[in-house]
């Protein structure tokens, strides 16, 4: 294929258009700046992006010197998965936390929150919320960000999550269609594969996403997944009867359809990028996200003139194309319009959320500590969902009541012992994060609980496992705001 100079026709522009790629660096590149001047009309952030609100708000204020109807996107689930605090731990805690609680009216206000900082910074496309049913307990990369293992649960937060963003302007992208729940493999890494009956999904993993179409969120992100039942061939991303059919036809669904990011695993180790972004426009995806690892402009430029030569070569509708960027200059317009959306500030709801979502068990007999205690954090290796960068625990928090705590940091066959060694005589405060699902985390935990039994137990992820420990506390996730909660039982500071 000859690559295609810089122009302006429909056709490379509407290649351009469909487009929502990353890029590296807190400040607007030349390259991304250029490329807005063509056609680009999307652009994608992530946590190497973000400093400070401040900054974020310059960065979206750079972008729209440029082109003034950009629209902004970014990761931002709260919770686990957080790029606006990427470096601190979000303020929110994430979808399990507010499943426990069952409160739809404080869903919509995390949410509506949520929305106002985000717009405050001049973001309005959320690749949020997970509507996924968390029906696998051992999924490797939803867990947490579900808001839990029950369809009508799950159903009734995804719409209150959905109004409640939209209501601050914050165009909403439900995912990961038509479920990623019932997983074993993360889609970062591999294809994975849901066998269940057609029937099983339509009762259990697209409740959530009706819920979702009739609460009218703006877009809805596809997910790298075979689902024999609805599609022996493709992943439902490049899948026509998954994206035509049934989102379109049975749910009637009419707004944006946005990829999962296409350099993941379970595309581009099978079809390639350039390939699987042809087939997902032509099976009816309108945008494609790019840009968790790969970030530049050559991305885009191959991805454009992938696309451009493939409506040359007759393999990709021209109209198809061009129906594709209407709806993302459609959602740009929305977005536009909506910019000036204001909500009143609620800065302490994310911290309320995350104290009503703790489960406290063995708390009778309990007696808050009041010396420096040591922290034992056993650490899985985390998914690329939710990254390694932020921080999370309860030893910051800890720290700031009990002056003097220690903290350190164990994995593997040998961590129960290790951190007795490390801990010596102080009081130990163990944290692990589903502990179901790690072997080694919860031999650890025999090992210290048959040495130490008064240890204090904090589960931030899925707590599947029993609950043991002098003290047992769930967060149900690993905000920042979930630790501050826990923090402040094991303290007494409540």
């Amino acid at each position: 294929m000859t690559t295609l100079a810089r122009g302006s026709d429909t056709l490379t522009r509407d290649a351009l258009t469909v487009l929502q790629p990353g890029f590296t660096g807190t400040t607007a590149p030349d390259w991304l700046l250029r490329r807005l001047g063509e056609g680009l009309a999307s652009v994608g952030l992530f946590g190497r992006n973000i400093t400070s609100p401040e900054q974020l708000a310059a960065l979206t204020a750079q972008l729209r010197t440029e082109r003034p109807d950009v629209l902004v996107a970014i990761d931002e689930e709260g919770g686990d998965v957080t790029r606006l605090e990427a470096r601190s731990g979000s303020s929110f805690p994430g979808n399990h936390a507010l499943g426990a609680v069952d409160d739809v009216e404080l869903t919509r206000a995390v949410a509506r929150e949520l929305g106002r900082r985000l717009a405050g910074c001049g973001v309005h496309l959320n690749w949020a919320p997970s509507a996924d049913v968390n029906s696998n307990p051992a999924n490797p990369v939803i867990g947490v960000r579900s808001f839990g293992a029950d369809t009508g649960l799950v159903a009734r937060h995804t719409a209150a999550y959905v109004t409640g963003l939209q209501s601050a302007g914050v165009a909403a992208c439900t995912k990961h269609f038509p479920g990623h729940g019932d997983t074993a493999v993360d889609s970062h890494h591999a294809l994975p594969r849901i066998d269940v009956d057609a029937g099983t999904l339509d009762r259990r993993d697209l409740a959530p996403f009706r819920a979702a179409v009739e609460a009218g969120t703006r877009a809805v992100m596809s997910a790298h997944i075979l689902v024999p039942a609805l599609d022996p061939d493709r992943p439902a991303t490049l899948s026509r009867p998954i994206l035509i059919g049934l989102l379109r036809g049975e749910l009637g669904y009419q707004g944006l359809i946005v990829t999962d990011g296409m350099e993941m695993r379970a595309i581009s180790a099978t079809y390639g990028i350039e390939r699987g972004s042809v087939l997902a426009i032509a099976a009816g995806a309108d945008a494609i996200c790019v840009g968790g690892g790969l970030a530049d402009d050559e991305t885009v430029r191959r991805l454009r003139d992938a696309l451009v030569g493939a409506v040359r070569s007759g393999e990709l509708a021209e109209e198809r194309l061009a129906d594709a960027a209407r709806r993302v200059r459609e959602l740009a317009d929305w977005a536009t319009v909506s910019a000036g959306t204001a909500t009143a500030p609620d800065t302490e709801v994310g911290l309320r959320a995350a104290r009503r979502a703790l489960r406290v068990t063995g708390g009778e007999s309990f007696t808050p500590l009041t010396g420096a205690p040591y922290v034992a954090a056993f650490t899985p290796v985390a998914n690329i969902a939710v990254g390694d960068e932020t921080p999370w625990g309860v030893a910051a928090d800890l720290a700031r009541l009990l002056p003097g705590t220690r903290t350190g940091g164990f994995s593997g066959e040998k961590a129960g012992e290790e951190a007795l060694a490390a801990a010596g005589e102080s009081r130990i405060v163990a944290v692990v994060r589903d502990e179901h699902r790690h072997s080694w985390m919860s031999a650890a935990l025999d090992t210290l609980l048959a040495a130490r039994p008064d240890t204090v137990v904090v589960e931030m992820g899925v707590p599947q496992a029993p609950a043991r420990g002098a003290l047992h506390l769930a967060t149900h996730g690993a905000a920042r705001v979930c630790g501050q909660a826990a923090a402040e039982v094991v303290a007494g500071a409540v």
